[in-house]
């Protein structure tokens, strides 16, 4: 979940890695460091902190010159975050420097011979023990850097992308990935390294994405050579032209991230499913599920896998596939999956669901379903991700580059995808005569415009966050199609503003939290036309006798819950199951209000981070 950042080339290297690890900094931002050489020697500068954070100390105390150097922004794992454990590590002879994304899950071991080996360690950092045993087995064997760090990583166990280098041959850096992202930028006689494209994408649209137990040695002047960890083979880079531009990873003058992806959303939806949603044509195309037809039609039954709010997204994929396409459909938390010994079998589809396409939880996942013969399909939205390598197919969500932590877009996109295949299936079983399809689609044709409308109500989503920023706990209360959105509206008030928050299904209030309501509880209830209707106000009346403060999200034109609530909004109308792309809004808008309100980080919400590569 830390972000690295390196750069071998003609140009100066340190602004290129700061504005880098800026970029990188929704990856992890407890502290932060950078290691450049100046032609003579190593400078060194990591702090406890923010980026901005280093930037200040290290134009005070280092020297910020040379073409060659690594950074790093850290989500702690081993050890607390300070300076001392921040990233660059270097080796006990001061030669070799590495930044290390990942864990190392057997590094006391190799602590403890290396200590009796004479190394000495300053950090309690997993890493540090990484480049000591790097530097180990270079003596020891005697042999380059690259040869070095292929043996050493035969002897680790756990997850890594590392970047290292040797001031004795400042001409290369050498890469390494198992579980944790790593991508290459290719330019005119220089070299990008990255977790992801963003630090580069102003100075190349040319990236290789290195594959599990890869790694590579990046020369100046020379071809990159990529060979396998485990029985050094070379393979040969697949070099990919990137889509994205420098505007979708700026601000664009929201205050944050977060505020802009939210908006960001009636065309990322649009995207998602351009292309794919032909009304004229009375069809839905999605090559992903058009080569494999044959896996979704036979299947006993859909596992849906995902962590988060993309376990979120699959809840409401479970009422969708099981209402519009009648396949039965189990949704799982991936990090559980992988470890109750579930039952597979070559009958059934795994969807693997994930914003970043890197979630290590979902990716066990992924492996443990193919070893059981299942047909594995995935939804993401990082193309080269692992998860979209890993997978037998899959399919994209369009939403652009999401930085904000709390993620809104890729909510709402993988909704978007998840409902273009069930309406296909429902479609190819029988389940929906033509005319219901055509209406289906010319909805979805809708949506985005709906969600323009919903965003409308951003105003009176701030007056009502004002009301309620002091509180310590709400609930939040959903039916059908909606709990998941309840469940998600929950999780984003907890994520960015700390006030504890708890989702239910409506009729379980009452067996439980209805012990909680009183005049100080906030409770947002979705209460849309579609969909029990008449059983949520009678969940609400009973909020009311207790005198809970009621928040509704309701459809255009409510007069029954209007007059029950203390605040209302307002969405547009559509089909029942599409209703979640519009009831999430409102409650994004609230939780990201209340958030700034508090004084709190948004975009960076304490103890988290984006892509979650390790367990």
């Amino acid at each position: 979940m830390c972000g690295i950042v390196g750069y071998i080339g003609h140009r100066e290297a340190y602004p290129i890695i700061i504005k880098g690890l800026q970029r990188l900094e929704y990856r992890g931002y407890d502290s932060a460091g950078i290691a450049l050489y100046d032609g003579n020697d190593i400078n060194l500068s990591k702090t406890k902190g923010k980026v901005e954070d280093l930037k200040n100390k290290s134009e005070k105390q280092i020297s910020t010159k040379g073409c060659l150097g690594i950074g790093h922004t850290r989500w702690a794992t081993h050890g607390v975050p300070n300076d001392v454990n921040s990233h660059p590590h270097y080796s006990n002879s001061g030669d070799l420097v590495i930044i290390h994304n990942g864990i190392i899950e057997n590094y006391e071991s190799i602590k403890k011979e290396l200590t009796k080996r004479g190394y000495i360690f300053h950090s309690d950092t997993d890493t540090e023990v990484l480049v000591n045993l790097i530097e180990e087995v270079k003596k020891q064997e005697n042999v380059k850097l690259g040869k070095a760090v292929q043996l050493a990583l035969n002897e680790v166990v756990g997850a890594y992308a590392i970047a290292v280098f040797d001031k004795q041959k400042p001409d290369e850096i050498v890469v390494a990935k198992l579980g944790s992202p790593l991508a290459i930028g290719v330019g005119e006689n220089e070299f990008f390294i990255a977790s992801d494209a963003s630090p580069f994408i102003e100075f190349t649209n040319n990236a290789i994405y290195l594959e599990d137990e890869e790694m590579a040695v990046i020369r100046l002047g020379k071809e990159i050579k990529l060979r396998k960890i485990k029985d050094d083979a070379i393979t040969y880079p697949n070099i990919l032209e990137l889509k994205m531009n420098i505007e979708e990873i700026e601000k664009g003058g929201y205050d944050h991230f977060m505020l802009k992806e939210i908006y960001e959303q009636p065309r990322a939806i649009l995207d998602t499913y351009r292309g794919r949603l032909r009304t004229e044509q009375g069809l839905i195309k999605m090559a992903g599920i058009d080569q494999h037809l044959d896996k979704f039609m036979n299947a006993n039954r859909i596992i849906i896998v995902a962590c988060g709010t993309s376990w979120h997204a699959g809840l409401v994929a479970e009422y969708i596939f099981e209402d519009l396409a009648r396949i039965p459909v189990e949704v799982e938390y991936a990090s559980e999956f992988r470890y109750r010994n579930p039952v597979i079998t070559d009958k059934d589809v795994l969807i693997a669901i994930s914003q970043s396409g890197e979630t290590a939880d979902t990716l066990a996942a992924i492996k443990l379903a193919k070893e059981n013969g299942a047909f594995v399909f995935g939804v993401c939205n990082v193309v080269g991700s692992s998860i979209a390598r890993e997978t037998d197919a899959g399919a994209y969500t369009h939403a652009g580059p999401e930085i904000g932590v709390a993620s809104t877009k890729a909510f709402t996109t993988q909704i978007t995808v998840l409902t273009l295949i069930a309406l296909k299936l429902a479609k190819e079983k029988g389940v929906f005569s033509d005319e219901r399809f055509r209406e289906y689609l010319e909805e979805m044709e809708t949506i985005p415009a709906k969600v323009e409308k919903a965003l409308e109500s951003n105003p009176l989503v701030e007056i009502i966050s004002k009301v309620y920023k002091d509180s310590t706990n709400a609930l939040y209360l959903g039916r059908g199609y909606n709990f998941p959105v309840a469940l998600e509206g929950a999780l984003k008030l907890k994520e960015i503003s700390y006030i504890h928050a708890e989702g239910y299904p409506a009729a379980e209030m009452k067996h439980g939290p209805i012990a909680l309501i009183d005049e100080q509880m906030p409770v947002f209830v979705i209460a849309t036309k579609r969909g029990h209707y008449e059983k949520v106000v009678s969940n609400i009346q009973e909020i009311k006798s207790r005198k809970g403060k009621i928040i509704a999200i309701v459809t255009e034109g409510d007069e029954q819950v209007t007059e029950l609530a203390d605040h209302v909004v307002e969405v547009p109308e559509t089909f029942e199951s599409l209703t979640p792309l519009l009831t999430t809004i409102p409650l994004q808008l609230l939780s990201y209000h209340i958030a700034v309100m508090r004084g709190c980080n948004v975009d960076q919400p304490r103890n988290l981070a984006k892509s979650v590569t390790v367990e």
